[in-house]
């Protein structure tokens, strides 16, 4: 018996990643506070679809593929939109934005790689992986609130130096992980769990 492939809990996932180039418009249009009104949404989105899936019975393969691969674009998008948009009060640093878009380039292309040399494998999350996407999220979505409020707080660079730290060590730990045979990073089985 095939799985459903249009289950709610995988439509609001489809919704997530929708909603990404219209972050990028508004944040690029300099309408911060719809930037952050999408953010919320968004966010609501990942929370639903993960309970969704798990009280609803909801649970697919193609919604363990697709829940990170949403998380990714959003983040991505709004890191890129964050650090290279125009008239930004409080923008994402460079510095940052280049070592987590790197990170998970990594990750991708590493995956890519062991499931096409040494056949398919489910990879979960770290408590680290874990750690990144929230400290990822939480840094996205403080940017976008001083954007929409136009002002400056300065103690946010500690956040910025805390999300790096975590998405180093988190990129160190996966390397480590691999080497030793065991996995762990992007794709679960465990619809709702935050990915790194």
């Amino acid at each position: 018996m095939t799985e459903p492939i249009l289950t709610v809990a995988n439509q609001l996932t489809m919704l997530r990643m929708m909603l990404a180039p219209f972050l990028v418009v508004t944040v690029l249009d300099r309408e911060f506070t719809w930037a952050l009104v999408i953010f919320v949404v968004a966010g609501v989105t990942d929370l639903l679809d993960g309970l969704i899936a798990r009280l609803g019975h909801q649970k697919t393969t193609l919604g363990a593929m697709l829940d990170p691969v949403a998380d990714k674009v959003l983040l991505v998008s709004s890191f890129v939109a964050l650090t290279w948009g125009p008239g930004l009060v409080v923008r994402i640093p460079v510095w940052l934005a280049v070592i987590a878009l790197s990170r998970d380039a990594i990750i991708v292309v590493s995956v890519t790689v062991i499931n096409l040399t040494l056949g398919r494998r489910v990879f979960y999350p770290s408590i680290l992986g874990k750690v990144t996407t929230v400290s990822q999220i939480v840094t996205t979505g403080v940017v976008l609130l001083l954007n929409a409020l136009g002002a400056e707080y300065p103690p946010t660079v500690y956040l910025f130096w805390f999300t790096v730290v975590v998405t180093v060590a988190s990129a160190f730990h996966y390397v480590y992980l691999e080497s030793v045979g065991r996995g762990m990073g992007e794709a679960s089985h465990d619809r709702g769990s935050p990915n790194g």
